[in-house]
């Protein structure tokens, strides 16, 4: 299949994102909503449907629901009820799902993400809402047999479905990362997909350009990696293609992405809203969000990451790169923050951060809030950089080890221990350096002054090599160009 057959057809594309939500007691029972346990010790008579047994709301899982909505602009539903969607899987012991069909606790809205030509798209959003998560089946555990952890039944989830407006893999993937960092910043989920927190369902179709009717939609089912549903969605829409290239008809289905063979395989045949029979929830009254509460939830909202972004670009003179690095991880961004409170290094600072402080997170696999230094100790560094006159590279190399093993001396403290700071007074020390380095190298000085600038690399060598690498190279390099901008070639001219 070649790429100008496939360029014929256009993919349409609609994402279903399943997010648990961060909370201590579970949607609907009061056991508690924890990952890794011993499986079967997180169970209820509630959970487990047991006659006589009434759900009751988590009034937490319904603000982090909000929380989410008014962050993507979307209408709040002020009244909710719950429905019952029938299915029959052994996972699901109620033998229905507590959901919202009819009343979405949000709708509309959209989440914006940068795609590959560096363009802002509005991924429209159809609709959040609440629902139960069910048990887990497990496998290949006692031979012949399935097993069921009821653990996960139960816990909150939000499903975030977008409008069909997606075009591509790489738009897929693209919004998934954004509404990951989106929910993590709002600290409603974890994200982690590879323990099944995050988990996306594609509905994928296509159809010819030019032609009004759309095709015949698949769903690719439960997939836990952001690079799956892009590598799930590009088979996808070759495979398609294919059958419609073959005057073949395309089968409403289910399917699975196999990661081995990077292919997508049948499961069953796709269901129907009616095949779900859904009704409203009895046993549980609905839930009005009336104006005071949703007052006091907008509140409560964080500063949002295209807020937060404006912020350090506009505050702190960041450059886009380096505020978006700084902001993949808030913790991080605020960590940022604190180091900057009482300096205007802001620039150095980043530097710091992107640089010694997440090699050493991404060494130890460890997050910010593990990191050893106090935001007052990488101040200090950042003042010991720019004001004391210690090389970036000396503090990063014998500075930075020794304040790592909770060493009691400041960093000023530590680089005078170790012989590297250097006052203000050793300026003219540096000067007189400078000139003895000029004279041994007067006819690179001339070429330098009639115009090939480049030397200046040259000589900056022979200065860090005479001074050990003590000398701060910015000082060095400001005093090295007044040095030789105004040198006299005359010791040249007399050995002439």
């Amino acid at each position: 299949m070649t790429d100008c057959i496939i360029e014929k057809y256009i993919p349409i594309i609609g994402l279903e994102v399943h997010a648990q939500l961060i909370t201590k007691r579970k949607i609907f029972a009061p056991e508690a909503a924890v990952y890794g346990a011993l499986p079967n010790t997180y169970t209820s008579a509630i959970t487990l449907a047991h006659p006589g047994t009434l759900p009751s709301i988590n009034q937490a899982a319904i603000v982090q629901a909000i929380k989410l909505g008014l962050s993507c602009q979307a209408n709040i539903t002020t009244y909710n009820h719950f429905d019952r969607k029938n299915y029959c899987y052994p996972d699901l012991t109620k033998g229905y799902q507590i959901t919202q069909n009819s009343t979405p606790i949000a709708s509309k809205g959209f989440i914006k993400i940068q795609t590959s030509d560096t363009k802002e798209k509005k991924i429209t959003l159809t609709r959040i809402h609440l629902e139960e998560d069910t048990g887990k089946s497990l496998y290949n555990i006692s031979p012949g047999e399935g097993l069921i952890d009821y653990n996960r039944a139960g816990t909150p989830l939000i499903e975030i479905v977008t409008d069909p407006v997606i075009s591509s893999g790489e738009e897929a993937y693209q919004y998934l990362k954004t509404l990951r960092k989106l929910l993590r910043h709002l600290d409603i989920c974890d994200g982690n997909m590879e323990e099944g927190s995050l988990r996306c369902d594609a509905n994928i179709s296509v159809m010819k350009k030019g032609d009004t009717k759309w095709g015949t939609k698949v769903e690719v089912k439960n997939m836990n990696s952001m690079r799956h549903v892009e590598l799930a969605i590009q088979y996808e829409i070759k495979r398609q293609v294919e059958i419609l290239q073959k005057n073949e008809n395309i089968m409403s289905a289910t399917r699975m992405y196999n990661a081995t063979t990077g292919k997508t395989v049948h499961m069953r045949k796709k269901e129907t809203a009616n095949d779900y029979r859904y009704f409203p929830e009895p046993d549980i009254s609905p839930i009005v969000i009336e104006k005071k509460w949703l007052e006091s939830i907008q509140a409560q909202m964080p500063l949002l990451p295209e807020q937060w972004l404006e912020k350090l670009i506009n505050t702190y003179q960041l450059s886009t790169y380096d505020a978006q690095n700084i902001l993949e991880d808030k913790h991080l961004a605020a960590y940022y923050e604190a180091v900057c409170t009482d300096i205007t290094y802001y620039k150095t600072a980043a530097n710091w951060i992107l640089g010694p402080i997440k090699s050493y997170l991404n060494e130890k696999n460890i997050p910010i809030q593990a990191y050893p230094l106090q935001t007052s100790t990488v101040t200090a560094i950042i003042r010991l950089i720019e004001e004391e006159n210690v090389h970036f590279s000396i503090v990063v190399q014998k500075i930075h080890p020794i304040l790592l093993k909770k060493t009691t001396k400041t960093p000023l403290e530590v680089a005078k221990s170790l012989g590297v700071w250097q006052t203000l007074d050793e300026e003219k020390n540096l000067q007189t350096t400078i000139q003895k380095i000029l004279n041994q190298h007067i006819a690179k000085v001339k070429t330098y002054q009639n115009g090939k600038k480049g030397l200046l690399g040259f000589f900056m060598g022979k200065i860090m090599q005479a001074t050990k690498g003590k000398v701060n190279p910015k000082k060095a390099n400001d005093v090295l160009k007044t040095c030789i901008e105004n040198h006299s070639c005359a010791a040249d001219e007399g050995l002439r």
